[in-house]
């Protein structure tokens, strides 16, 4: 069975920088594209970033130059290093399969605010 457990949120300062961390368990990470979504209340769920089981990563324009996404295939761990965070990133962050998903996670809230 595929779930995911999302850590790392927290409260941060506009500037500041945190890595969320994802752990998946049934051994799709290497196999699937992954991905970390974003969303706020009344709103859809957003792509963030993904990865291919290749190593291709891509980002929302808005993100691009201060997130970093990456896995590691022996921990079956996503990550998202989040730099130069902005009051808009605030967010709960949720990672998933990119364009094929399972059931989603609690997620993690990041909040960026002075």
């Amino acid at each position: 069975q595929v779930r995911f457990v999302e850590s790392g949120g927290g409260q941060v300062q506009p500037g500041g920088s945190l890595r969320l961390s994802c752990a998946v368990s049934g051994g799709i990470i290497g196999i699937y594209s992954m991905g970390w979504y974003r969303q706020t209340p009344g709103k859809q769920r957003v792509l963030v970033a993904f990865i291919t089981s290749g190593g291709i990563t891509d980002y929302l324009d808005s993100v691009k130059g201060r997130f970093t996404i990456s896995t590691n295939n022996t921990k079956d761990t996503v990550y998202l290093q989040m730099n130069s965070l902005q009051p808009d990133d605030s967010a709960v962050y949720y990672c998933n399969g990119h364009r094929k998903w399972w059931d989603w996670g609690q997620g993690a809230q990041v909040t960026v605010s002075s």
